[in-house]
């Protein structure tokens, strides 16, 4: 591993930054209408949950990335076999990200700008900034994290002077009850984002401050699950039912109804801005994650050797996994999340927090107990 070492506020920053990411690109759960906020509130107290047993195997592994415990865990073999099967995760990860905001890039701004040399440009950004370390893109995170928020304050700002916002497009609440709402998070929300926190399972032995990671990530991911079930409210009421549920990317389409004295307008580059950095936070840490897991597997001493390579695997991979923007986005809220997400984020991990905790149970009982002198 890279000897870096990062401090609580900058992995605050780096989860915040993270789960938000391309959850406010396309990871309001549509179906859910109205209840939307509901349902990521629900997700978000589940994601607590869940980041509790990547936590306790942490705790067990403090030093160690996952790609390393999990030969400590289920022995050496089938440890790496497994550590293989995350690295080619993480790498799908970063390629799905570099694919959603590539997309949104080619159907707005760069409409006539081939989709390869915008995924590589921003590719290439990402590859110099893992160069760089893992130093570099925290402290980095805490600039953007500054960014964000002045231009999220902005934004709801202009909203409300422009008197967007009807609220009585949040009702009914609750029409068809819990049980649509529970499906839909027990099928996505909670594995997208939250459960893509397992990806901090190869990042958490940079903190230099151990006894911090439990609150920082949880303050992280509860500040985020709240921005999500916000934006996803101010989105209801600014376009309505309707118009939320048919729209690409809502929280653009929001943005671009601000007008305010004939004067302040067309202010999607607010949602641009937001768009180049979360994009570019998120796909890095998968993107890194991939290039650490490998240089531990293969035991490189200096990661940087395979950056460049993954890099290439990425870019690929991103133009591959989908024909076109409709087939990627069935295939990212449909399919993944089943059979994908659940085993990598939920199943696995559930598996090793029990397996882990037999192995330690097993150790400490047959310790000889110690010799006391008459």
């Amino acid at each position: 591993m890279e000897r870096a070492r990062i401090n609580a506020k900058q992995l605050f920053v780096l989860v915040v930054l993270f789960e938000m990411g391309s959850a406010m690109l396309v990871g309001f759960p549509l179906s859910l209408k109205q209840d939307a906020w509901i349902g990521l509130l629900m997700a978000t107290a589940l994601g607590v949950l869940l980041f509790f047993i990547y936590y306790h195997l942490y705790k067990m592994y403090p030093d160690l990335p996952l790609t390393s415990y999990l030969q400590e865990i289920v022995g050496k073999w089938i440890g790496r076999i497994l550590g293989y099967l995350y690295i080619l995760y993480f790498t799908y990860l970063a390629a799905r990200v570099l694919r959603d905001f590539g997309e949104l890039l080619t159907s707005t701004i760069y409409t006539n700008t081939p989709l390869f040399v915008l995924l590589t440009l921003s590719m290439i950004i990402c590859a110099y900034a893992i160069q760089k370390g893992f130093e570099v893109i925290a402290r980095v995170g805490e600039l953007f994290f500054v960014v964000v928020y002045i231009l999220a304050v902005v934004g709801f700002t202009l909203i409300i002077i422009s008197k967007l916002i009807h609220m009585e497009y949040l009702r009914p609440m609750l029409a068809n009850g819990w049980i649509p709402i529970i499906k839909t998070v027990l099928k996505g929300s909670i594995t997208f984002p939250f459960g893509e926190m397992v990806v901090f399972t190869v990042l958490l032995p940079y903190l230099n401050q151990q006894k911090k990671v439990k609150q920082v990530c949880i303050w992280g991911i509860v500040l985020s699950g709240i921005n999500l079930a916000i934006a996803a409210v101010i989105n209801i009421a600014t376009l309505g039912i309707d118009l939320f549920i048919r729209s690409p990317y809502p929280l653009l389409s929001t943005i671009s109804k601000i007008k305010l004295a004939n004067f302040i307008e067309r202010l999607d580059v607010l949602f641009m801005v937001y768009l180049m950095i979360s994009g570019f936070m998120k796909t890095t840490i998968f993107y890194y994650a991939a290039v650490i897991g490998t240089a531990d597997i293969f035991n490189f001493k200096d990661y940087r050797k395979i950056t460049f390579p993954i890099g290439v695997i990425v870019l690929v991979s991103s133009m591959m996994i989908a024909v076109n923007y409709t087939e990627h986005i069935k295939e990212g809220l449909k399919i993944v999340p089943i059979y994908l997400h659940w085993p990598m984020q939920i199943i696995i991990p559930s598996l090793l927090l029990v397996i882990g905790l037999i192995r330690k149970h097993s150790k400490q009982t047959k310790k000889p107990p110690a010799q006391t002198n008459s």
